[in-house]
């Protein structure tokens, strides 16, 4: 295990964005999440992937509440745990994708002011109490786009230049990736000031965001989005039950949710039966034609395309293209790009499910970052536009 960079990880969910980073060489320390059940799919996912337990455990419940990790002894056992970290890793990051559906256009959209918006600014005073030396915040589109809260997302930044840090942002399309999903997300990131210094980057003291060029967000991005949704993909066609339809030509098949479904072998995983069975309305999903998704519910995936944004939440109800039934949680694993061999607990209820699997960050879409961060961080020379001159020798890594 490379002990060099050592992540916590707070709002874990059942571990999504944490597998990316573990996935490419960062070393996972400290897992947080209040919600249990979202714990217990965590511990069991990886235990399926045969992978070590953090060696600072989890925090659940409500010790895993980040407004008590900002106060009182709750607080001093952290900034223990982080001490302890930097003993034996040279490198301590915070990694987080706060609950936002209070940012969310399709959500609550009470911001800052929400329960889960504060959790948000929460996180942001953890980071600037305990100083990492790296972090990651990610949210979904409407923090960065939507005005009233850009505003908030402009002071949480402030907050973060004045703890010391220098940033870094962009918002992101998982499908750049390679993940088959048009999901758009705001990926912030934030170093230490004196350790850009280190590094051999040229800043002035009141620099707040780190010089354009310099952090190397494209190095990992397989389809810049203009390219992406660019491609004739295929529109709609008549829905038929167990239809075959040949793929087209002239698009990445890699990106489409049946060549997701085939690799993952979604029919065979074991939560291949985990779908929600209506009561009634059945006969409402056999009128959708496979590719329309212009509902806000009731959008049939086509076969031959990328889906829309992972969301099971809100009365979002999401078709099989060529089954007359909803996704099954295997399905939308795969649209998720999770490892094939990631599973999600029997026990685990079927609500809990399908919005633990909404909620996390795409898996490659989190390997790509992780390792754009590896990249930047192994970096110690520089020209005057950012592009790398030297990287740390591979002996010493």
């Amino acid at each position: 295990m490379n002990k060099r960079y050592c992540i916590f990880s707070f709002f874990a969910g059942s571990g999504f964005l944490d597998l990316g980073f573990e996935l490419s060489g960062f070393h996972i320390a400290y897992v947080n999440e209040i919600f249990s059940p979202f714990m217990q799919a965590y511990r069991y996912s990886r235990q399926c992937l045969n992978l070590p337990l953090p060696e600072y455990g989890y925090s659940e419940g409500e010790a895993a509440d980040v407004t008590r990790l900002i106060a009182g002894e709750t607080a001093l056992h952290l900034g223990e745990l982080v001490k302890d970290s930097r003993r034996n890793n040279e490198m301590v990051g915070f990694i987080a994708g706060p609950p936002c559906p209070d940012f969310s256009v399709g959500g609550k959209n009470r911001g800052q002011e929400g329960d889960k918006g504060r959790l948000s600014a929460a996180y942001v005073e953890l980071i600037c109490q305990q100083q990492p030396d790296f972090f990651l915040f990610e949210n979904v589109k409407g923090l960065w786009r939507t005005q009233k809260h850009r505003v908030f997302f402009e002071d949480c930044k402030n907050r973060l230049n004045q703890a010391g840090y220098v940033l870094t942002e962009r918002l992101i399309n998982a499908i750049e990736y390679g993940v088959p999903q048009d999901r758009d997300r705001i990926i912030l990131l934030g170093f230490r000031k004196d350790l850009i210094k280190e590094m051999g980057i040229k800043i002035d003291d009141n620099d707040k965001v780190l010089p354009e060029g310099f952090f190397p967000w494209n190095s990992q991005t397989l389809y810049p989005k203009s390219q992406a949704f660019a491609y004739s993909w295929p529109t709609r066609d008549l829905f038929k039950e167990d239809s075959i339809l040949p793929c087209v030509d002239g698009i990445p098949q890699e990106l489409t949710v049946e060549s997701w479904f085939q690799q993952n072998d979604v029919m065979n995983h074991p939560n291949a039966e985990h779908c929600f069975q209506p009561k009634a309305g059945i006969k409402r999903f056999a009128v959708v034609d496979e590719g329309d998704d212009s509902r806000k519910s009731f959008k049939r995936l086509h076969r031959w395309r990328y889906s829309p944004t992972a969301c099971y939440g809100n009365n979002e109800v999401h078709l099989h293209p060529y089954k007359v039934r909803r996704l099954s949680v295997a399905e939308v694993l795969a649209i998720q790009s999770l490892p094939k061999d990631f599973v999600l607990p029997a026990a685990m209820t079927l609500t809990n499910m399908f919005k633990t699997v909404g909620n996390g960050v795409p898996f490659l879409a989190a390997q790509g970052i992780a390792k754009s961060m590896i990249e930047f961080l192994e970096v110690r020379e520089w020209d005057d536009y950012g592009k790398i001159s030297r990287k740390i020798p591979e002996k010493s890594l």
